[in-house]
Protein backbone atom coordinates (compact mmCIF):
# COMPACT_ATOMS: atom_id res chain seq x y z
CA UNK A 1 0.00 0.00 0.00
CA UNK A 2 1.16 3.27 -1.05
CA UNK A 3 1.84 6.13 1.65
CA UNK A 4 0.77 8.77 -0.26
CA UNK A 5 -2.56 8.27 -2.62
CA UNK A 6 -2.32 9.23 -6.62
CA UNK A 7 -4.74 11.80 -6.25
CA UNK A 8 -2.79 13.59 -3.76
CA UNK A 9 0.42 13.52 -5.27
CA UNK A 10 -1.58 15.05 -8.52
CA UNK A 11 -3.21 17.64 -6.16
CA UNK A 12 0.74 18.39 -5.24
CA UNK A 13 1.48 18.22 -9.19
CA UNK A 14 -1.56 20.80 -9.68
CA UNK A 15 -0.30 23.11 -7.06
CA UNK A 16 3.38 23.13 -7.94
CA UNK A 17 2.23 24.72 -11.66
CA UNK A 18 0.23 26.94 -10.59
CA UNK A 19 3.04 27.81 -8.08
CA UNK A 20 5.58 28.03 -11.08
CA UNK A 21 3.21 29.99 -12.75
CA UNK A 22 3.24 32.71 -10.20
CA UNK A 23 6.58 32.56 -10.29
CA UNK A 24 7.09 32.76 -14.29
CA UNK A 25 5.07 35.70 -14.35
CA UNK A 26 6.24 37.69 -11.65
CA UNK A 27 10.07 36.44 -11.19
CA UNK A 28 11.29 33.90 -13.36
CA UNK A 29 14.94 34.34 -12.24
CA UNK A 30 13.62 32.40 -9.19
CA UNK A 31 13.16 29.59 -11.35
CA UNK A 32 16.51 29.82 -12.93
CA UNK A 33 18.54 30.30 -10.00
CA UNK A 34 17.19 27.30 -8.32
CA UNK A 35 19.92 24.96 -7.39
CA UNK A 36 18.49 21.68 -8.67
CA UNK A 37 18.25 23.42 -12.29
CA UNK A 38 22.03 24.67 -11.85
CA UNK A 39 22.70 21.07 -10.59
CA UNK A 40 20.76 19.04 -13.30
CA UNK A 41 21.98 21.75 -16.33
CA UNK A 42 25.60 21.21 -15.16
CA UNK A 43 25.87 17.89 -14.74
CA UNK A 44 24.04 16.82 -18.19
CA UNK A 45 26.40 19.72 -19.73
CA UNK A 46 23.52 21.76 -20.73
CA UNK A 47 23.43 25.84 -21.52
CA UNK A 48 21.40 27.76 -19.13
CA UNK A 49 19.02 30.20 -21.07
CA UNK A 50 19.74 34.05 -20.44
CA UNK A 51 16.01 34.56 -21.52
CA UNK A 52 14.49 34.30 -17.79
CA UNK A 53 16.62 36.79 -15.94
CA UNK A 54 13.38 38.89 -16.35
CA UNK A 55 9.82 38.60 -16.95
CA UNK A 56 9.00 38.74 -20.98
CA UNK A 57 5.89 37.71 -23.16
CA UNK A 58 7.42 34.15 -23.57
CA UNK A 59 7.37 33.65 -19.87
CA UNK A 60 3.81 35.23 -19.39
CA UNK A 61 2.91 32.48 -21.58
CA UNK A 62 4.15 30.03 -19.99
CA UNK A 63 2.89 31.45 -16.79
CA UNK A 64 -0.31 31.39 -18.63
CA UNK A 65 0.29 27.00 -19.79
CA UNK A 66 1.03 26.32 -16.55
CA UNK A 67 -2.03 27.49 -14.76
CA UNK A 68 -3.68 26.31 -17.33
CA UNK A 69 -2.69 22.99 -16.32
CA UNK A 70 -2.53 23.44 -12.84
CA UNK A 71 -6.46 24.12 -12.65
CA UNK A 72 -7.55 21.58 -15.35
CA UNK A 73 -6.02 19.21 -13.31
CA UNK A 74 -7.37 20.37 -10.38
CA UNK A 75 -10.95 20.14 -12.08
CA UNK A 76 -10.34 16.68 -13.17
CA UNK A 77 -9.65 15.33 -9.86
CA UNK A 78 -13.44 16.72 -8.72
CA UNK A 79 -14.65 13.67 -10.58
CA UNK A 80 -16.40 10.58 -9.22
CA UNK A 81 -13.61 8.35 -8.36
CA UNK A 82 -14.47 5.87 -11.12
CA UNK A 83 -14.62 8.14 -13.58
CA UNK A 84 -11.30 9.74 -12.20
CA UNK A 85 -9.63 6.70 -12.16
CA UNK A 86 -10.15 6.05 -15.44
CA UNK A 87 -9.04 9.20 -16.60
CA UNK A 88 -5.98 9.37 -14.82
CA UNK A 89 -5.28 5.80 -16.15
CA UNK A 90 -5.22 7.41 -19.47
CA UNK A 91 -4.02 10.37 -18.86
CA UNK A 92 -0.96 9.67 -17.26
CA UNK A 93 0.63 7.06 -19.83
CA UNK A 94 0.11 9.83 -22.70
CA UNK A 95 1.63 12.43 -20.11
CA UNK A 96 4.85 9.88 -19.62
CA UNK A 97 5.33 9.53 -22.87
CA UNK A 98 5.21 13.08 -23.67
CA UNK A 99 7.58 13.63 -21.14
CA UNK A 100 10.40 10.86 -21.66
CA UNK A 101 10.50 12.09 -25.02
CA UNK A 102 10.87 16.00 -24.24
CA UNK A 103 13.53 15.11 -21.56
CA UNK A 104 15.33 12.68 -23.93
CA UNK A 105 15.57 15.06 -26.66
CA UNK A 106 16.84 17.89 -24.86
CA UNK A 107 19.67 15.47 -23.46
CA UNK A 108 20.05 13.47 -26.91
CA UNK A 109 20.06 16.24 -29.20
CA UNK A 110 21.79 18.61 -27.41
CA UNK A 111 25.56 20.64 -28.92
CA UNK A 112 27.90 17.37 -28.54
CA UNK A 113 24.87 14.71 -27.59
CA UNK A 114 24.83 11.35 -28.86
CA UNK A 115 22.33 12.38 -31.77
CA UNK A 116 23.77 16.23 -32.34
CA UNK A 117 24.35 17.47 -35.89
CA UNK A 118 27.51 17.34 -36.61
CA UNK A 119 28.41 20.18 -38.44
CA UNK A 120 30.92 23.01 -37.84
CA UNK A 121 28.35 25.71 -38.76
CA UNK A 122 26.12 27.78 -36.10
CA UNK A 123 22.90 27.16 -37.50
CA UNK A 124 19.94 27.70 -35.67
CA UNK A 125 18.13 24.27 -36.22
CA UNK A 126 13.80 24.40 -34.95
CA UNK A 127 14.24 22.48 -31.90
CA UNK A 128 17.51 24.27 -30.23
CA UNK A 129 15.22 26.29 -27.63
CA UNK A 130 14.61 22.91 -25.94
CA UNK A 131 18.05 22.04 -25.16
CA UNK A 132 18.76 23.59 -22.24
CA UNK A 133 18.28 23.13 -18.37
CA UNK A 134 15.04 24.59 -17.54
CA UNK A 135 13.37 22.48 -19.86
CA UNK A 136 15.90 19.23 -19.06
CA UNK A 137 14.78 20.18 -15.47
CA UNK A 138 11.15 20.53 -15.59
CA UNK A 139 11.06 17.42 -17.65
CA UNK A 140 12.97 15.15 -15.57
CA UNK A 141 11.27 16.53 -12.63
CA UNK A 142 8.13 15.63 -13.97
CA UNK A 143 8.86 12.16 -15.71
CA UNK A 144 9.42 11.13 -11.99
CA UNK A 145 6.57 12.33 -9.99
CA UNK A 146 4.26 11.30 -12.71
CA UNK A 147 5.75 7.76 -12.98
CA UNK A 148 5.39 7.65 -9.38
CA UNK A 149 1.91 8.53 -10.12
CA UNK A 150 1.45 5.78 -12.52
CA UNK A 151 2.73 3.15 -10.30
CA UNK A 152 0.73 4.37 -7.45
CA UNK A 153 -2.62 4.37 -9.36
CA UNK A 154 -1.58 0.53 -11.05
CA UNK A 155 -1.08 -0.52 -7.38
CA UNK A 156 -4.17 1.26 -5.77
CA UNK A 157 -6.37 -0.16 -9.11
CA UNK A 158 -5.09 -3.57 -7.98
CA UNK A 159 -6.02 -3.62 -4.42
CA UNK A 160 -9.38 -2.25 -5.50
CA UNK A 161 -9.77 -5.65 -7.85
CA UNK A 162 -8.56 -7.86 -4.97
CA UNK A 163 -10.96 -6.29 -2.22
CA UNK A 164 -13.71 -6.36 -5.14
CA UNK A 165 -13.28 -10.53 -5.54
CA UNK A 166 -12.75 -10.95 -1.98
CA UNK A 167 -16.15 -9.04 -0.87
CA UNK A 168 -17.43 -11.09 -4.03
CA UNK A 169 -16.09 -14.36 -2.45
CA UNK A 170 -18.04 -13.67 0.73
CA UNK A 171 -21.65 -12.94 -0.72
CA UNK A 172 -21.13 -15.51 -2.87
CA UNK A 173 -20.36 -17.78 0.66
CA UNK A 174 -23.16 -15.82 2.35
CA UNK A 175 -25.93 -17.74 0.00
Amino acid sequence: MAIVSAFTLIRGVALFHLTLAVFFLRNPKLIVDQNIVFLLGESMQLPTPRDFNKPSAATALISVLFAFLGISDLTSLSLDDELAERYWGTQTPVRLAFLFILTGYSYMFKEGGMFARRSNDHTFYTGNDLKNSIVFTWGFLELTIWFWIFITLRDERRQRAVRLIEKRKAEQNML
